[in-house]
């Protein structure tokens, strides 16, 4: 497998479940998919989200049935509690050729990260279906160490712009950039004061 970052708007995604793990699934998709939720009844959290819902007891319908539920989709995440209703899914999906993550059973050929984001970044974070507990550990980490990552990430965008004017030399500009990267105490700057900060680079770096 290889990470790709998708871009899923008008695209049909159908989750299967109303539980907590489908919760999880259809919050991640909503706003970002056209998303149908599949199941015979739905949690709140569901429920208070822009989302289809079809009720329907899938262990009781036909293959058929599930088929043209599915028939279309980008994506089908199996979120049942029972695995054999997920891999059941997941085998009608891969016949059909159609995209497939399992929350519980046989893995399928998506894997949903846990992810972290701001303004200017996203990072995904797996463990290949191991340990989502390492994935979620991983992401909070990073959220407590780096509280100031998205203004960081400005400063260093702003910057890198700048110094192409004032700075000829390319390994200079490359120096500089680093050099702002690893200076602990502008992170914590950053993280009080953001335009205090972009003023003691200006001081350091930037010069007419």
């Amino acid at each position: 497998m290889i990470p790709l970052f998708v871009d899923c708007s008008g695209k049909r995604v159908v989750i299967c479940g109303g539980g907590e793990v489908a919760s999880r699934k259809v919050a991640y998709f909503s706003g970002e998919a056209d998303v149908l939720v599949v199941s015979r009844s739905f949690s709140q959290k569901i429920t208070a989200l822009p989302v289809k819902r079809r009720v329907l007891d899938v262990s009781t319908v036909s293959d058929d049935l599930i088929e043209g539920i599915i028939d279309g989709a980008f994506l089908v995440i199996g979120a049942f509690s029972d695995p054999a209703q997920n891999n059941r899914i997941k085998n009608l999906c891969t016949a059909r050729g159609i995209l497939f993550n399992n929350a519980d059973g046989e893995a399928g050929d998506v894997i949903i990260p846990s992810v972290t984001m701001g303004e200017n970044y996203t990072l995904a974070i797996s463990t290949k279906g191991n340990s989502p507990a390492v994935s979620r550990f991983i992401r909070e980490q990073l959220e407590q160490r780096y509280p100031a990552l998205d203004e960081m990430i400005a400063l260093q965008r702003d910057l890198r712009a700048q110094l192409k004017q004032y700075q000829p030399s390319p390994a200079r500009r490359n120096a500089i950039l680093h050099e702002v990267l690893n200076d602990s105490a502008l992170w914590e700057t950053l993280k009080k004061d953001p335009a205090r900060a972009r003023q003691q680079v200006t001081e350091r770096f930037l010069h007419e």
